[in-house]
């Protein structure tokens, strides 16, 4: 091998494993669009907390009224 074909050849390999390196770690940071329903899920959780409940639509004008049981 003359000089410039070894220079080419070293050039490509580097180029070719930065390549390799950065495409590895753009598939490490990313989510497959199969997995994309799942990540949702971990990130939020959709198991009822309670905080989902309006009390402003509950009908609270039964429960306010007590009974007087002392009346003679």
């Amino acid at each position: 091998m003359n000089r410039n074909r070894r220079f080419l050849f070293v050039g490509a390999l580097l180029f070719t494993l930065i390549v390799v390196l950065l495409a590895v770690d753009m598939a490490r940071r990313t989510t497959a669009p199969w997995n994309k329903k799942r990540q949702l899920e971990r990130a939020l959780p959709t198991e009822p907390d309670g905080t989902a409940i309006d009390s402003s639509a509950m009908d609270v004008g039964d429960t306010l009224f007590v009974e007087d049981t002392t009346s003679r």
